[in-house]
C-alpha cells in the first residue's frame, strides 16, 4: 500500500534521486515559497489520508512539531508588547511559585533563558508531556528536571521540550485563559489562520483536512482522524477520564502542547512568515510591534565549540523561540543549501514528520514545508545534521524562490 501511494510522488520529483535509496519514500511532501506580498509558488505531492486516498494540499493542517515553539514565542512577544510580560523578569513572579535549579538556588530564571533553551532545564522519560490532573510544579521539583553542572545565566544551550510547557503555564497565568484558546484568539485569528493547538479550537472543516502521520510502513501514529475529532485532545493517564473540567489555570502548561502541538497548513505557516517579514503586520493588521519581531529573531546564544549540546551540529544558535541557519563555525552542519543567505526560523520533527519555517529578512522572502512518513532514525544528507528527506523538501521549496 505504501509503495502504491508513494510511486507517483517520486516519479514527479526530479530531485528524488538525491535521497539515498535506503530511505523509504515520504508519504507527503508540501512546500510554499513566499515574499512580503504573498505566495510565490508551491507544491503538494502525496497522500494526506491513506484510508480515503485523499491527496494532500498546501491548505491541509499537519502537526508541525517544534515549529510550534516559534508560534508560542510570538504569543510571548504579543504579551511583551502589551506590558504583561518582561523577558528579563524572574518567571517565578508569573508562575506564583519558585522556579529554581536546585543546584543554583540563588539564580533567577527569565523568559529569554527559557525561550532560548539556556535556562538549565532538562527532561527525562518524556516528562514534558504532563498528564491532565498533574502539575508542572511537581515535575520541576524533581532534581532530574535540571542540569546540576550548568546553571541559569551560564549561557549553556541544550534543546529541551520542557521549556515550553513552562511558557504555556506563564501565558495562562498572565492572561487568565487556557493556552490554546488565548493563542487562537490573539495570535492565529488576527492572521486569519484556522489553526489550533491540539485540535479543540479548529473548525470542523479544518479537522476534516487533517494530515495523518504514519510510520514508513503505513502504521498511523498521529492524527488518523478521517474527518472526526480526537477522542481526547490532551494527554491523560490510562484509566483517567478525559475531563477538561480538571484543567486549572497555569497548573499544566503542557496540556495543549505549546512545544509541538500546533496544527497548521503550509500556507498558514507562510502567512506567519510574511507577518515577520513585514515587521509584525499582515495584510494591514498589526500582530507584533517591529521591535518584538527583531527580539524574536535575534540570536542570543551561539555555539563556541563548548557552550552547548548541538545534536551533531543541528543547533548552533538560538533566539527567543527561533534558530538561525547556517552558522558558519566549526562543528556546525546546519547548511541545507541557502546559497549564502542567512535564514531565521524553526524546524520541526515528530511522528515521522519533518517541517520548517524559515525567513530571509535581508531579501524579504521565506519558505514553509513539511514531509511525512520519514523513518526514525533516518539517513542524514551528506555532510548535514539534517535528514535527507528534510533537506530534499527544503531545497525543493527554496528553489521556488527563483520563480
Amino acid at each position: 500500500m505504501v509503495r502504491w501511494i508513494m510511486l507517483p510522488l517520486c516519479l514527479g520529483l526530479a530531485a528524488c534521486a538525491t535521497v539515498p535509496p535506503s530511505e523509504p519514500p515520504v508519504h507527503a511532501e508540501v512546500g510554499v515559497a513566499f515574499d512580503r506580498a504573498g505566495d510565490i509558488a508551491s507544491f503538494a505531492d502525496g497522500i494526506a489520508d491513506p484510508k480515503s486516498g485523499r491527496k494532500v494540499t498546501i491548505d491541509d493542517p499537519v502537526r508541525v512539531a517544534s515549529v510550534s515553539k516559534m508560534v508560542t514565542a510570538i504569543g510571548v512577544m504579543k504579551l511583551v508588547d502589551e506590558g504583561k510580560l518582561d523577558l528579563r523578569r524572574d518567571v517565578s513572579e508569573y508562575l506564583g511559585w519558585s522556579l529554581r535549579n536546585p543546584s543554583f538556588p540563588d539564580r533567577p530564571i527569565n523568559l529569554t533563558m527559557i525561550l532560548s533553551h539556556t535556562a538549565s532545564v532538562r527532561e527525562h522519560d518524556d516528562d514534558y508531556v504532563i498528564p491532565l490532573g498533574a502539575s508542572l510544579q511537581q515535575v520541576m521539583a524533581d532534581p532530574k528536571s535540571w542540569d546540576p553542572q550548568h546553571g541559569p545565566g551560564d549561557g549553556y544551550f541544550a534543546y529541551v521540550n520542557l521549556n515550553y510547557p513552562i511558557v504555556g503555564s506563564i501565558i495562562e497565568k498572565v492572561t487568565g485563559e487556557r493556552f490554546d484558546i488565548w493563542m487562537r484568539r490573539n495570535i492565529l485569528e488576527p492572521m486569519k489562520l484556522d489553526a489550533c493547538f491540539n485540535w479543540p479550537t479548529c473548525s470542523d472543516a479544518v479537522v476534516a483536512r487533517a494530515v495523518e502521520l504514519d510510520t514508513p510502513e503505513g502504521k498511523p501514529v498521529k492524527d488518523d482522524l478521517h474527518g472526526g475529532r480526537p477522542a481526547c485532545p490532551v494527554f491523560v493517564k490510562e484509566g483517567t477520564p478525559c475531563d477538561l473540567n480538571l484543567w486549572r489555570l497555569g497548573e499544566n502548561g503542557s496540556l495543549f502542547a505549546p512545544q509541538g502541538g500546533l496544527r497548521i497548513s503550509a500556507r498558514g505557516l507562510a502567512r506567519i512568515g510574511r507577518m515577520l517579514l513585514n515587521d509584525g503586520t499582515l495584510d494591514g493588521v498589526r500582530i507584533l510591534l517591529s521591535q518584538s519581531v527583531s527580539t524574536l529573531l535575534t540570536q542570543v546564544w551561539r555555539y563556541d565549540g563548548k557552550n552547548g549540546a548541538t545534536d551533531s551540529g543541528f543547533y548552533c544558535s538560538a533566539g527567543n523561540g527561533t534558530h538561525q541557519l547556517p552558522n558558519l563555525m566549526t562543528g556546525c552542519a546546519d547548511d541545507m543549501g541557502t546559497k549564502g543567505a542567512t535564514l531565521v526560523g524553526h524546524a520541526g520533527d515528530a511522528y515521522g514528520m519533518k517541517s520548517g519555517l524559515w525567513i530571509d529578512r535581508a531579501r524579504g522572502r521565506g519558505i514553509a514545508y513539511f514531509v511525512t512518513g520519514v523513518a526514525d532514525p533516518a539517513p542524514k544528507a551528506p555532510g548535514s545534521a539534517y535528514t535527507a528527506a528534510e533537506v530534499h523538501a527544503f531545497r525543493r521549496t527554496y528553489g521556488l524562490l527563483s520563480h
